[in-house]
């Protein structure tokens, strides 16, 4: 698979360790809903071009484990990995180079956003 996994990981796990600030902070929920909808995307994405695990679908579980939300925010967490889903599920049958290319970004974008919010709200 492409470069990036190993890092990308890493952010994520990063984020997953660090206390983060729970509120209802609009500023953190909204960067935590797109990091929900990234997952889902790669999850599709990486299985589509020959992944074959559950690995993202894991970071996403991590994620809600770690965050401990209220069942309104879950669903909403849960939504935004389903809506990542099925942006690429709707558009890809097949592992083309747009795929490839698509993965790429969404692995950088991921390790972005899990980098900003360690920064930004982590303790």
């Amino acid at each position: 698979m492409r470069n990036g996994s190993a890092l990308f990981g890493l952010a994520v796990a990063l984020f997953m360790a660090a206390p983060v600030a729970r509120a209802n902070d609009a500023t953190y929920e909204t960067p935590l809903l797109r990091l929900a909808e990234v997952l889902g995307s790669i999850h599709y994405l990486r299985n589509l071009c020959g992944e074959g695990s559950d690995a993202w679908r894991g970071k996403m579980e991590e994620l809600l484990e770690t965050e401990a939300p209220t069942p309104a925010r879950r669903e909403k967490l849960i939504a935004s990995f389903n809506r990542g889903y099925r942006s690429f599920a709707g558009t890809y049958e097949n592992c083309t180079d747009q795929a490839l290319s698509a993965i790429d970004h969404y692995m950088n974008e991921g390790s972005r956003i899990s980098s900003e919010i360690v920064q930004r709200y982590g303790n």
